[in-house]
């Protein structure tokens, strides 16, 4: 990671808190005409069985036509007292708009999912270090060694859902984004001095594609956690009813599963099966007020796990690789092996040079050109050109 000569962000001044229709009216005044936007987002999935987006943060130049970064507006858009947030959506979609993230993809899929924001162009500042090889890529370590700012850890844990927002907050928030065009500036240097400015775009508009729309939210059973492991199979229906009543009761209350009881605790529940008030306050964890609110109906769930069939394991799912023929799986693991010879090489991890699901595509495809290469969506012409000769010759080893 190196600094470079560009101009420096100015310090942190009081960020535009847009909370009402006259603040956010002037908010999409000033970002309809701007080239460059920094976007961030806080939720409150530490606090809620329901997440939501709770803050919004965006940074924009102050003068559109500003060749340097270093005067920036920063604002925190509310969208728990602001509903309506459509006159946003063209800004962001458009083209000639540049919206920078930090590990955009989870903020991408957040914003589709709340409000149904869709984008066109984005900058990604994780994605853009890790293709320059930079040990460190979260954005509290970049914006350490790049500006000499240390954001305030214990930020990471707060409630973004409540009102007020305190200054801690406030200032964290704010300097999620005030630093992304400045840092953005730097990363595009150092891209074209590395000859990678190329690939960097060719990833980058890929990243535009990605959407929410169509994902199945991943199913949630007690085979997914981690302790369960540590339970007896003969134990697995208590469990599972103990974790069915977490989940019920995490529903009701709006509040994340682990704040109702943490998964060992499950566990141990499960495996000890206590049969009385007296015995249920022997286990660590299970003070007076917990015996109070939830030890009679945890006794009750587990005398009915006792009584319910074990359930059956969940299905072996097999990846992608194992589901085609034995020749395309050996194509892919030797491919494999090239990718990370590659990558070390290289200096980055190996799904910047090519990703599982590329490598797959390629096993199956079996090119015998580089105009074959291309023929897959995510291959741009950057890493077709730069890879095809290695992955034509590791091919013809592996037929």
């Amino acid at each position: 990671m190196t600094k470079m000569p560009y101009p420096r962000p100015t310090p942190l001044g009081a960020p535009i808190l847009v909370n009402n229709p006259t603040t956010f009216a002037q908010m999409i005044a000033h970002l309809q005409a701007q080239p460059v936007v920094g976007m961030d987002t806080e939720s409150n999935s530490l606090y809620r069985y329901y997440p939501k987006v709770c803050l919004i943060q965006l940074t924009a130049l102050v003068e559109p036509t500003q060749t340097d970064p270093s005067e920036t507006v920063d604002y925190l858009l509310d969208p728990l007292t602001i509903k309506d947030l459509s006159p946003l959506a063209p800004i962001l979609n458009d083209p000639a708009t540049e919206v920078i993230m930090h590990a955009a993809e989870n903020d991408i899929l957040l914003l589709q999912r709340d409000f149904g924001f869709e984008f066109n162009h984005i900058f990604d500042t994780q994605l853009a270090a890790r293709i320059l090889g930079w040990k460190q890529v979260g954005l509290a370590a970049i914006l350490q060694e790049s500006f000499d700012v240390a954001s305030d850890k214990s930020m990471q844990r707060t409630d973004w859902g409540q009102r007020p927002l305190n200054q801690k907050q406030i200032t964290y928030a704010q300097m999620d984004t005030h630093f992304l065009p400045a840092l953005r500036l730097r990363l595009i240097a150092e891209l074209e001095q590395s000859n990678h400015w190329e690939e960097a775009q060719e990833a980058l508009a890929y990243l535009s594609q990605v959407s929410y729309h169509g994902r199945e939210p991943a199913p949630r059973t007690f085979w997914h956690m981690k302790h369960t492991r540590e339970v007896p199979t003969a134990a697995t229906g208590v469990l599972e009813a103990l974790w069915q009543w977490r989940e019920t009761e995490a529903q009701r209350r709006d509040w994340p599963p682990f704040k109702i009881m943490t998964d060992a605790q499950l566990a141990q529940l499960a495996t000890s099966q206590p049969t009385s008030a007296e015995a249920l306050a022997q286990l660590p964890g299970f003070g007076p007020k917990a015996l109070a609110q939830y030890g009679r109906h945890l006794l009750r769930v587990i005398q009915q796990g006792q009584q319910q069939p074990l359930p059956a394991p969940p299905e072996a799912h097999l990846r992608p690789e194992q589901m085609v023929a034995k020749s395309v799986q050996n194509r892919y693991e030797a491919l494999r092996h090239w990718r990370t010879d590659t990558a070390e090489k290289r200096g980055v991890q190996p799904d910047i040079v090519f990703s599982n699901s590329m490598l797959l595509a390629i096993a199956q495809l079996d090119p015998q050109s580089e105009e074959e290469v291309l023929r897959i969506p995510e291959v741009g012409p950057w890493k077709a050109r730069t890879y095809t000769p290695a992955i034509l010759s590791t091919l013809r080893k592996n037929r």
